[in-house]
């Protein structure tokens, strides 16, 4: 309907995602086939399955807008996004069932005011929950891996058994070298680092007593 894209004065939802947030290499669509069957959608597609495409088409068009999931509501932009005239996307919007079918306006955080679909909208959030997790995790991943080469670092270094067990110190440690030490963590150099650092955790307390081998 076109009455969609119009201004409104009612106080319009939250839209979530933020202008900012990113999907990189977002190739891959979440698409729930038994929930899309069921779908009053799937089903009004049947009697103008024009609609219907261009429906589906605003539904992954909107997965590479920002914010995600959402789209501009001016008749050009949408008209422009689908590759069409202005006058043929004039005459889709105005059938009674149309591509903005469920598409409703949503205030953004950067205040602009776009279009928002609940179906899209859960999509999106599932898609960046997903995202963040599996960032996180190899976030996780590379700080155990660097903490457990600065062990072996430490060993090697004359450090005792009972330092380099001690995941408390060295993640102390592993910070401390994240922020001060500069370059790559090779030696001499990062030795001369790690010396440094051992010297500022046993003045912060960080260090009980004399963790040197020797």
């Amino acid at each position: 309907m076109v009455a969609h894209l119009q201004a409104v004065d009612e106080e319009l939802d939250v839209y979530p995602i933020s202008v900012n947030d990113r999907l990189d290499s977002h190739y891959f669509l979440q698409f729930n086939h038994d929930r899309y069957e069921r779908s009053d959608f799937r089903r009004k597609s049947y009697r103008d399955p024009e609609v219907g495409f261009f429906g589906l088409e605003l539904f992954f068009k909107s997965h590479g807008e920002a914010p995600l999931g959402t789209l501009p509501q001016d008749h050009d932009s949408l008209a422009f996004l689908l590759g069409l005239p202005l006058e043929k996307w004039m005459g889709l919007v105005e059938r009674k069932f149309n591509p903005l079918y469920n598409w409703k306006p949503v205030m953004c955080d950067n205040g602009q005011v776009r279009l928002a679909h609940p179906v899209v909208q859960e999509v999106m959030e599932a898609a960046l929950l997903g995202h963040r997790e599996h960032r996180a995790s190899n976030e996780d991943k590379a700080v155990w891996t660097r903490r457990k080469r600065l062990k072996e670092a430490l060993k090697s270094c004359g450090c005792s058994d009972d330092l380099c067990s001690d995941d408390v110190a060295v993640g102390w440690i592993d910070d401390w070298l994240s922020e001060h030490h500069h370059g790559q963590r090779r030696m001499p150099q990062f030795q001369v680092s790690i010396g440094r650092a051992l010297k500022v955790a046993a003045q912060e307390g960080v260090l009980n007593r004399t963790r040197m081998g020797h």
